[in-house]
């Protein structure tokens, strides 16, 4: 593929992790699978301290706005009270989790949960994050030419932060200007896209988003961004309408700024 120019009014690139900074395999092989594997373990360790309390208490309150709003939701409630029984407390909250990840929830209540277990993961060398070769190299490039780089991942902040401050090329956090997740709304509303411009300070026009999901790139470019679609191996076949559509790119070595290539 042919190199894709930054347009030259642009100040800002926004990221995508899953599928264009970082393999789909590491989070659907690694990252899901390690909650899975570890999760009654994390709880029965960590059940009497606040921070658990706390995701408990949230994921709780996510059952009952489920149930307000006629969700589809899993088929107990939850009770860190009540139960003289803490193993069946903490299995009814391993049921819910287990639910929402099999069901791909993206709720907040669940992302902080995972967020703190990688944590964990992560300060013990258990975990590294994946990045593809080509973007450290790549964002060090853009920042020398005067841009700002955030990301936007449906993943908790923290996560994020966890994924590029224990990565496989090191801490590489000093990279980013910052980091949005779904509390600032989902990456399939246009509507995100306008509130991230305005934290960032600039319009629309001035952001380049990168994704491999085109209903997110949609969502994007009906806010006024520019787009480039990210094909990696393993992402979302694209449609030829797609193809045509958008710009695409394989690396990120492929994305000129205009007039300094």
């Amino acid at each position: 593929m042919a190199s894709v120019s930054i347009p030259e009014n642009t100040t800002a690139l926004l990221l995508d992790i899953e599928g264009t900074t970082t393999p789909i395999t590491f989070v659907k092989d690694i990252l899901f699978p390690y909650i899975k594997d570890h999760l009654e373990e994390y709880l029965s360790a960590h059940w009497e301290e606040d921070e658990c309390k706390q995701d408990v208490h949230l994921l709780k309150k996510q059952v009952e706005e489920d149930l307000r709003l006629h969700r589809a939701c899993a088929q107990h409630s939850l009770d860190q009270s009540g139960h003289t029984d803490e193993e069946k407390a903490i299995r009814e909250v391993v049921d819910n989790v287990l639910w929402q990840m099999a069901s791909d929830r993206k709720s907040t209540a669940l992302k902080q949960l995972q967020g703190h277990m990688w944590r964990a993961a992560y300060a013990a060398g258990r975990i590294k994050g994946e990045v593809y070769q080509d973007v450290v190299p790549s964002i060090r490039r853009w920042r020398r030419q005067g841009l700002k780089v955030y990301i936007y991942s449906s993943g908790s902040v923290e996560a994020q932060k966890l994924l590029f401050g224990y990565s496989v090329e090191g801490d590489v956090l000093d990279l980013f200007d910052g980091h949005f997740d779904t509390n600032i709304g989902t990456k399939v509303e246009s509507k995100s896209y306008v509130r991230i411009a305005e934290r960032m300070g600039c319009p629309p026009e001035e952001i380049m988003f990168l994704t491999d999901v085109t209903r997110e790139a949609k969502a994007a470019e009906d806010a006024g961004m520019n787009v480039a679609v990210v094909v990696r191996p393993g992402n979302m076949e694209l449609t030829e309408e797609e193809r045509s559509h958008y710009n695409l790119i394989t690396t990120f070595s492929q994305l000129e700024v205009m007039g300094s290539a």
